[in-house]
């Protein structure tokens, strides 16, 4: 089936394009074209006053549709995410645990291997393998040093899906992170009170990308420019940051973007209420606090973290939305997502001047979300 996208302006992750239709053929990226060359029997979508952006991936979020997902992981949880994340403009997705129970994780790993579906991209292991010292909202019972044993236990039960894994570099020794490494798992240096040097050290081992930017992590001082000064000053290393206001400033996500460029992308470390289990999260006006008042995790969604960027942080809409839609899959390493060009996957975020999504097309399925 052939279906074309019309009116609208174009963000591909490389150019701004207008007045130019584009095609998709079933689950395909077939082009864009102009409009006096739009194929014959072509389903037409009128996109006027709208802006399409490539699909939209979220590397950390923890629940949606009214589930967090480490505390129920089960089908109809994963469902409700991934309808959930859909109808906002989202088109892939990490489910991500925090810390837990190794039978927490083997039973996360059951369901999403069980329960496949095309936004559901796999799983980010957030823990347990931590500085307790740095473990910000995450359950301090579990957090441990890593044992080989339990990594090859894990990941032979993963059988693929653990594709992220936040560790503390200064906690983990170089073989566990070659070994993660060598079963295809993205690690990312979070949750962490490395000096500097410890840092370094880490993302010379192969670790590639860093969770949540100065959330959960030492500061950033000048004796001792810790985990953030190692993220500044590597030319290779990623960083995730929450484009919240509250969890980072935006004077302080400026700053960032500033210094790394094309190495900052957007998550939402999203949750969702929950006053039971291990891990509850308060809902507030403008976040999510644990019981006692420990920041936990962000109210976003991605594309109003990308608002966010433009609104508040002086970024241009193209730039803001390749950081959450080219970045996210170069850290991932998925070639055929993240742009707009022949050959992709049609996963597309279609979303109003003001930000309200409209359409989210996954693998050529469009899905009105008003």
């Amino acid at each position: 089936m052939v279906t074309t996208f019309l009116n609208a302006t174009i963000y591909t992750g490389k150019e701004k394009i207008e007045g130019r239709a584009l095609v998709i053929e079933n689950d395909i990226i077939k082009g864009i074209t102009a409009k006096d060359k739009i194929p014959e029997n072509s389903k037409l979508i009128d996109c006027t006053g709208c802006i399409i952006s490539p699909g939209l991936i979220d590397i950390q979020i923890y629940g949606a549709g009214g589930f967090l997902f480490s505390n129920s992981p089960s089908a109809p949880a994963l469902k409700s995410m991934t309808e959930s994340l859909l109808s906002v403009g989202t088109t892939g997705f990490y489910v991500t645990l925090a810390t837990n129970s190794m039978q927490i994780f083997h039973e996360a790993i059951k369901v999403v291997n069980e329960n496949p579906h095309p936004a559901v991209l796999g799983l980010h292991f957030e823990g347990p393998y931590l500085n307790p010292v740095k473990r910000g909202a995450h359950i301090p019972e579990y957090i441990k040093r890593a044992e080989r044993k339990e990594v090859e236990e894990l990941l032979e039960a993963a059988d693929g899906a653990l594709k992220i894994m936040t560790l503390a570099p200064e906690m983990v020794d170089e073989e566990i992170i070659k070994l993660l490494l060598e079963n295809g798992v993205v690690v990312s240096a979070g949750h962490s009170n490395a000096t500097f040097e410890e840092a370094v050290k880490g993302y010379a081992s192969g670790i590639t990308t860093t969770t949540h930017l100065f959330n959960a992590m030492s500061s950033m001082h000048h004796r001792d420019t810790g985990l953030p000064g190692a993220i500044y000053l590597s030319k290779n290393a990623y960083a995730s940051i929450i484009a919240d206001g509250i969890h980072v400033d935006f004077n302080a996500l400026k700053i960032s973007k500033k210094i790394m460029g094309d190495r900052l992308f957007l998550i939402t470390d999203a949750v969702v209420p929950v006053a039971e289990g291990p891990y509850q999260h308060v809902e507030k006006k403008d976040r999510f606090t644990l019981p006692d008042g420990t920041l936990s995790g962000s109210k976003l969604t991605l594309l109003k973290a990308v608002e966010n960027c433009v609104e508040h942080a002086e970024i241009p809409l193209d730039e803001a939305l390749r950081m959450a839609s080219t970045y996210p899959a170069q850290v991932m390493r998925l070639l055929d997502r993240g742009k707009i060009e022949p050959g992709h996957k049609a996963n597309l975020t279609i979303f109003s001047e003001d930000f309200q999504p409209k359409y989210t097309v996954l693998n050529g399925e469009v899905i009105s979300t008003y």
